[in-house]
């Protein structure tokens, strides 16, 4: 008995006339696509005509008379072969006094910025204070946020003079805009059926705070200061060239004065001190994540 099974048997009749009808629709939109290859072309020839001219702009740089494609690549060279005398002098001229100086910026910017977000974070928070209160509080710290962190820089430099006290005024202050935010919206997601319970047992506002808040934002409060140090550490940096100490005001002066060595070295230490801190940072936030 010659019997097919259906799911091998070959499509016939309506079915494979559809199959072909099918394929040849598909070829024939293929075939009569919009020819636009000419368009991309022509756009393609524009931006890099646009590039080349505006690459014109950068043959001198700032009237010393040396081409400015010859000054990037001394840059790479001086990244390439560091300063290793200035790398590895641990004195107070040295890479690593610099960097440790912007770790203590960075950190203790964090710090204190993140101290100042909680009672400016709880009092914005509308389930906890209400609407007036939550809007004055909101109001206060937006005024902080839209500051830039050099504008500041320059502020504190007048007021305190330059060094590393100027920059951690300057953290501390440009941390409280971005790490309120984050608090708020970790405050406004409390679970109120936890405090609820509480309340229910008899407990004091001290023990509902300490039991009942405090464990449901430890974690994303200090999630959310490690995060804020990984940028208050790229800050810290910027802030060096208005002279609220850290490693940018040395690599400043390294470039102005064309020591393309040391100031590749001094962007060795940098990149290394992020990566060994982004590193380290991650995987905390990973471990608070987890709760473990």
């Amino acid at each position: 008995m010659d019997r097919h099974d259906g799911g091998g048997a070959a499509p016939t009749g309506a079915a494979a006339h559809t199959g072909d009808s099918l394929d040849e629709r598909i070829r024939k939109a293929f075939e009569e696509r919009p020819k636009s290859w000419m368009y991309n072309l022509a756009i393609a020839v524009v931006v890099v005509g646009l590039l080349v001219w505006s690459g014109a702009g950068a043959t001198e740089s700032s009237g010393t008379g040396t081409n400015g494609g010859q000054i990037a690549l001394n840059i790479l060279g001086g990244i390439v072969h560091p300063d290793t005398s200035l790398l590895l002098n641990f004195g107070t001229t040295g890479v690593p006094y610099a960097l440790l100086e912007t770790i203590c910026i960075a950190f203790l910017g964090t710090v204190v910025g993140a101290i100042i977000s909680i009672p400016l974070a709880f009092l914005a928070s509308q389930n906890l204070t209400g609407k007036v209160v939550s809007f004055v509080a909101r109001l206060v710290i937006m005024a902080v946020r839209t500051v830039p962190p050099f504008v500041y820089g320059l502020m504190f430099v007048r007021v305190t003079g330059p060094g590393a006290f100027a920059g951690l005024l300057t953290m501390s202050l440009c941390s409280v805009g971005m790490v309120c935010k984050m608090y708020i919206e970790s405050i406004e997601d409390l679970d109120v059926r936890i405090l609820e319970s509480l309340d229910a047992e008899g407990c004091t506002t001290w023990r509902k705070i300490r039991f009942g808040v405090i464990p449901q934002l430890m974690a994303s409060f200090v999630s959310t200061a490690i995060y804020r140090f990984d940028m208050n550490l790229r800050d810290a940096t910027i802030l060096g060239l208005v002279g609220a100490g850290g490693i940018g005001a040395p690599l400043i002066f390294a470039m102005n004065s064309f020591r393309w060595n040391q100031a590749g070295s001094i962007l060795v230490g940098l990149v290394v001190l992020i990566l060994i801190v982004e590193f380290i940072s991650t995987r905390i936030r990973v471990r608070l994540a987890r709760g473990e």
